[in-house]
């Protein structure tokens, strides 16, 4: 399998038309969906700010913006101001590796505090449920005053920081999760202190209450930080393929391999360096076992290198004198010497990871929806809640007075006004805003890192919608489906004054000026049978036609048939069938005339049926759309199995995106894959565009999919993680839709009249909490079935 590295580095992250400068921002400090939006809506009120991307998995945000109209340091500190503290991403790579882990670790030693004053809040407050279960007394534990204590301490300490985040979100006009238990336990532990202080009327005290409350939702929290960083793990496992130092030779002038220079090269001194701040043009030596530093050449020693952070290609690659490499691989049998010719973030890793979080932050058009409905969540709880209260102090309790001595006996005593507090509070902490939140960036932060692992790069959440919607799959012919390295099988002389040989020389003259694989056939003939190579000058090349040049003093012309038809030649019956079918045919005119036909025969790939195969088990059509004549085109359908009615061939470069509207416009859903310059239109035209990471620059920025291998089976792997991500958005959007829509109306009572059912704000809480970490345990399944 064949890396094009230059391919991959140098493309482009956007396709603006516009100049636009990105900014990205490590926001801190949001809790769920609402957050998100108030993020976005806060960056997108500033002047020249074009779009904005929050992603609360990763807590990032990216901004687009006019050049030069943004400062971006005001947009942190007026994040910072609104109560999301922000930084702008600054430094290397390394330096961002650095600060992922610290992050990671700062966290960890967060959570295992959490853990232990979760544990002891729930086990003190429990007892105090026991106590009232009929337990009997335990000694200072049983105490009313005891709890009390405990439920203030644990409002001042650890609920304080959730506590003080919940106001000021609500004093910001921007509610969040924060906001909704903050009113919950503040509300349970003020109606327990009017209990407590004045004991004449007869409510119930339940201390209990907001400690086991602010315990679940600390633990929640703790899990879902936890099942975060898990599904974060696999992207920050690109950050470790990238080597930190490089070993740079010091002597210079070696770029050449000779005998003198190779053995100065491998006895002169090199001295450790950071990798970033290798120059371009340096050499690099690296020695077995090591990570390759730097995207570069080789120009001395071989070796077997693993590609397969980039490829997913378990087998190694040999490499040799000429041949490219890129960092993060990993060198394994023998040294190199490597001529730098990208560093930093240049190289192909970088860009890989900067496209794949680009890819995180691009949200699916189904999550449009999770969003809306989350920024007026909050509003819509608080009036929920609000509506409860009312409704069963003033209503519910006197229509069915039975609640009072069933379902609410063991909370409220006798007390309409405690059980409608109990009832709103419980409202108020089952909702889950932080589940709608997670639901999208989770999955994408997951089947996005394992693509990256795989060498699929998906450039974000709303192309696996609209892979998730495919049904038909067109495939360019050459170099997509075939090995582009087609062979000149045949050569034929129509005049008695040039021979086989001469054709092919005249021939080789004109495509000499062009870069298409035929012109590379028939080059490398020319090489095969140790021609001398003729000069020509005036290249004119015609796509799709063909190329004329002028030989000698006269024009040379070398293209298919509509070319030639188009010169004016006609084609008899015995010139069509010199070259047997299945082969493309490449005639030859001198002056106007036609004096020989080549033939030239490209083999598929090895994995090209089993791929198609595999697509249509997937219950896709597969389409063959090549410029090539119908003969070649049946050939090669016919080795795949593909019907007739899926072959669409002579169609030329400027067509093929019509050839893919005319699909679009029978209501198909179209993906295109393809690798050459000529394909970007059809690419751009497709529902979704599959580009070989071996193609052209141009194609790959077409691409919505990059597949970094050749392996055509990629395509497929694609197709099925992205099919697999987009169901895990769609099963937690579900979920998340679905547990608020069912929790909400049982937190209100709705079980309560007929059944006795009522949920406690304690028990509330823990769904609440089970909700969240719910969410992203699906989309760490993802992992699961691309074992």
């Amino acid at each position: 399998m064949q890396l094009n590295p230059q391919t991959i580095s140098e493309q482009q992250l956007t396709s603006t038309t516009l100049p636009t400068q990105t900014i990205i921002l490590d926001v801190g400090g949001m809790k769920c969906a609402g957050c998100v939006m108030a993020v976005e809506r806060q960056l997108n009120q500033q002047p020249g700010v074009i779009a904005v991307r929050v992603n609360l998995a990763t807590e990032v945000a990216t901004v687009e913006c006019e050049p030069g109209t943004v400062d971006p340091q005001k947009l942190a500190d007026i994040l910072t101001e609104t109560g999301f503290n922000s930084q702008l991403r600054y430094g290397s790579a390394a330096n961002q590796k650095l600060t992922f882990k610290e992050r990671h670790r700062q966290e960890m030693r967060d959570q295992i505090g959490r853990v232990v004053i979760c544990g002891v809040l729930i086990f003190l407050s429990g007892i105090g449920h026991f106590h009232q279960m009929g337990w009997g007394p335990i000694p200072v534990v049983s105490n009313i005053w005891f709890h009390w204590g405990l439920a203030t301490l644990a409002l001042m300490f650890p609920g304080r920081s959730l506590i003080v985040d919940g106001v000021r979100s609500l004093a910001r006009n921007a509610p969040n999760m924060n906001t909704l238990v903050g009113l919950g336990t503040i509300s349970a532990y003020t109606a327990s202190l009017v209990a407590l202080l004045f004991p004449r009327l007869g409510w119930q005290c339940f201390f209990d209450e907001p400690v086991m409350l602010l315990g679940f939702i600390l633990l929640g929290k703790t899990l879902e930080q936890q099942a975060r960083f898990r599904a974060a793990q696999a992207f920050e496992s690109l950050w470790a393929l990238q080597p930190t130092t490089a070993q740079v030779i010091l002597s210079t002038q070696l770029q050449e391999t000779t005998q003198e220079n190779s053995a100065i090269a491998w006895s002169s001194p090199t001295v450790e360096v950071p990798a970033e701040q290798v120059l371009v043009g340096d050499l690099v030596k690296v020695f077995p076992g090591d990570k390759i530093p730097v995207d570069g050449r080789v120009i001395m020693g071989s070796s077997t290198v693993d590609e397969s952070m980039l490829t997913g290609e378990s087998f190694p690659v040999t490499k040799q004198p000429d041949l490219m490499v890129c960092a993060g691989t990993l060198n394994q049998s023998g040294a190199l010497i490597i001529a730098t010719t990208r560093t930093g973030e240049e190289t192909t890793v970088s860009q890989i990871i900067s496209l794949v979080e680009t890819a995180q932050t691009r949200k699916a058009p189904i999550q449009f929806l999770a969003d809306k409905v989350a920024g007026y969540f909050t509003y819509l709880v608080m009036g929920l809640a609000a509506l409860t209260l009312i409704f069963w102090y003033t209503i519910g309790t006197y229509i069915w007075p039975e609640v009072m001595t069933s379902g609410g006996v063991n909370l409220a005593v006798d007390a309409p006004l405690l059980l409608s507090l109990k009832l709103a509070i419980a409202v108020l902490v089952i909702a889950c805003p932080c589940a709608l939140g997670l639901a999208t960036p989770t999955a994408i932060l997951v089947g996005s890192a394992i693509g990256a692992e795989r060498g699929l790069l998906i450039k974000g959440g709303d192309i696996l919608e609209r892979v998730h919607q495919l049904d038909t799959v067109v495939f360019d012919k050459t170099g997509t489906l075939t090995t582009a390295s087609p062979q000149v099988t045949t050569c034929v002389s129509l005049s008695h004054g040039f021979s086989d040989d001469r054709i092919l020389q005249l021939a080789a003259a004109v495509e000499q000026g062009t870069h298409h694989p035929i012109a590379t056939a028939i080059c490398r003939a020319v090489e095969g049978r140790n021609l001398p190579t003729i000069d020509a000058e005036g290249f004119v090349t015609q796509t799709g036609l063909g190329a004329a040049a002028m030989v000698d003093g006269e024009r040379i012309w070398v293209g298919s048939a509509e070319g030639l038809i188009r010169c004016g030649v006609t084609l008899g019956e015995s010139v069509l069938s010199i070259i047997p079918p299945g082969q493309t045919v490449v005639y030859v005119t001198v002056a106007e005339e036609l004096v020989g036909v080549i033939g030239i025969c490209d083999r598929l790939k090895s994995d090209a049926k089993m791929t198609v195969e595999r697509l249509q088990q997937m219950g896709l059509n597969v389409v063959l759309l090549t410029g090539d004549r119908f003969s070649v085109a049946e050939a090669i359908a016919s080795e795949l199995e593909l019907s007739p009615e899926s072959v669409r061939a002579e169609v030329r470069p400027e067509d093929k995106a019509k050839a893919i509207a005319s699909y679009q416009q029978q209501g198909h859903r179209v993906a295109m894959v393809g690798d050459g310059i000529n394909d970007a239109p059809a690419l751009a035209q497709a529902d979704v565009a599959i580009a070989l990471g071996s193609g052209t620059d141009v194609a790959i920025e077409t691409a919505d999919i990059v597949l970094i291998g050749d392996a055509l089976m990629d395509v497929v792997e694609s197709i099925r993680l992205s099919q697999q991500t987009f169901n895990k958005i769609r099963q937690n959007l579900f979920w998340a839709f679905a547990y608020n829509t069912i929790g909400l109306p049982m937190a209100a009572g709705v079980l309560l009249p007929g059944f006795g059912i009522v949920l406690s704000p304690a028990v509330a809480a823990a769904f609440m909490a089970f909700s969240s970490v719910s969410v992203v345990t699906n989309s760490l399944l993802l992992r699961r079935q691309f074992h």
